[in-house]
């Protein structure tokens, strides 16, 4: 078990924003946390990197490889995040500096948590570029001269740039297209086979959940009312909740073809 999570609750104030949820994540699988917005699933996910605003409160426990997150000195959580420990959000766009080169970005998370050479910082950055289909050229570039799908596939690079045990991916599709969204989940699962890391997908569209996901959790006003593997929660879901979220979800297919493999048509989206 990579990561643990037992009666989690998240207040503000006199507020409960998440109420004693429990769940485990095994290696190398690709879990599904599923609801709608204001369910409580991004608060979840900024809880296990100790990433939560300073007037929120989180208690229960949070184990993620053996160690207790809650409560853990800053220095250690920041030794995790990035290493052992990746994020790729909704907004990934607010996760660069406008000012600084692409170039710039990378050097700082291996300077932060490697002893590399400027010479081997350099060629690393550039391999995880090229893994997600990006040419070296926008290695120079501002994050302002890329497209949205480029610097989507620019922060699953740097977030799998030492290898993490553990991804979480949220809502890493909701601003992109159909067409753009795919790829960059097939980019994922690709990703996935070649490192064995774990994913927490948060997501709300039940498309990408039926094609990626082993085990889900559903999630309604901060707690988990259902949670199970794929299939029974998608051909037997059991919470009234889950059930007309899956009725209400869209119907349209998602396109094949868009394999890992097809890395070429990158650069076009």
């Amino acid at each position: 078990m990579i990561l643990s999570i037992d009666q989690l609750s998240v207040r503000k104030g006199e507020h409960t924003l998440i109420q004693q949820v429990s769940l485990s994540l095994q290696k190398g699988e690709w879990y599904a946390l599923v609801g709608q917005s204001g369910s409580g699933k991004t608060l979840l996910a900024q809880s296990i990197g100790q990433m939560l605003p300073p007037n929120l409160k989180a208690s229960g426990h949070i184990q993620f490889m053996g160690e207790e997150m809650l409560g853990m000195p800053s220095a250690r959580v920041r030794a995790l995040r990035g290493r052992s420990l990746s994020y790729v959000f909704q907004d990934y766009q607010g996760s660069f500096t406008p000012f600084r080169t692409i170039s710039q970005h990378f050097d700082e998370v291996l300077r932060t948590h490697t002893a590399s050479s400027a010479r081997a910082r350099q060629e690393q950055a550039l391999e995880a570029l090229e893994s997600v289909g990006l040419d070296e050229g926008l290695y120079s570039c501002y994050p302002s001269q890329l497209s949205g799908g480029q610097l989507q596939r620019v922060s699953i690079a740097m977030a799998l740039l030492l290898s993490p045990d553990l991804l979480i991916a949220d809502e890493v599709t909701t601003a992109l297209d159909s067409v753009s969204g795919h790829r960059i989940l097939q980019l994922l699962a690709s990703k996935q086979q070649q490192t064995g890391c774990t994913i927490l997908f948060i997501t709300h569209d039940w498309r990408h959940v039926k094609r990626y996901a082993e085990r889900i959790a559903v999630m309604k006003a901060g707690e988990i009312v259902e949670s199970g593997s794929k299939h029974r929660i998608l051909d037997h879901p059991k919470h009234p909740y889950t059930q007309r979220l899956i009725q209400n979800s869209p119907t349209l297919p998602i396109p094949e073809g868009f394999l890992p493999s097809g890395l070429e048509e990158a650069n076009k989206v």
